[in-house]
């Protein structure tokens, strides 16, 4: 049974979610303090936290980025803010999803079972061997990404997109195909998110950003991996 963690300071979210989570078979634990959730977590960590971006003693994007640090742990965001910058600077710390208030429990619930899916699926990969493709070594069992030698830091997320292209080299996804395979959700996640995270892997991975050699778009489609 996975173990969800709820960092909620509103006693209501906490009860609903709670409730629809343990309905679908899920194992739950909540805090109200972000400090204490980390503590928790530090000692036994989780499959699964659901994340308030407003917290007392720390904030969730403060909580992500030390999780983030330390483990590869999903995380699901939560907040009352609908500012696009919002969103993006959670991704970009490696949230895995991001949630805005008010929502639906079963949405929320159908949001965790696709993460964790796709938990499993990357670690499952692990096991595969490296990639190279002309200097940029891509390894899934260290989870490390390396350019002509020298190591390249990536998040969560921009990890498993990259790995992604590079199984599949010179094949043309969609957005929509990229939300469905790299975070399992393609129905509940704004498309932008993809945008996001090719932007920022082509800052990490191109020698020219703004003409990329590596990642690059078919207009009208989506995006490739030329290796």
């Amino acid at each position: 049974m996975s173990h969800i963690v709820i960092v909620e300071d509103e006693a209501d979210i906490i009860q609903v979610v709670s409730l629809y989570l343990k309905r679908a078979g899920f194992n739950v634990t909540a805090y109200t303090d972000g400090l204490a959730a980390l503590d928790a977590l530090m000692a036994a960590p989780a499959d699964l936290v659901i994340l308030d971006v407003m917290l007392p003693g720390m904030d969730g994007f403060t909580l992500t980025r030390k999780l983030r640090d330390r483990s590869d742990i999903p995380v699901i965001l939560v907040t009352s803010r609908r500012e696009e910058t919002d969103r993006i600077a959670g991704l970009e710390l490696g949230a895995d999803d991001y949630v805005v208030k008010p929502f639906s429990p079963q949405e929320l619930v159908s949001r965790v079972r696709a993460v964790l899916r796709r938990s499993r699926s990357a670690q499952e990969s692990s096991q595969e061997s490296a990639l190279s493709y002309g200097g940029l070594v891509i390894n899934p069992q260290t989870r490390l990404v390396s350019l002509d030698g020298k190591e390249i830091t990536l998040t969560t997320k921009e990890f498993d997109m990259l790995y992604h292209f590079a199984r599949h080299p010179r094949q043309v996804f969609t957005r929509d195909q990229l939300l469905d395979s790299v975070w399992g959700l393609a129905d509940y996640i704004d498309p932008g998110t993809v945008t996001v995270h090719i932007r920022r892997l082509r800052e990490k991975i191109e020698q020219d950003p703004g003409s990329p050699a590596r990642l690059l778009t078919v207009w009208g489609v989506g995006y490739r991996f030329e290796p």
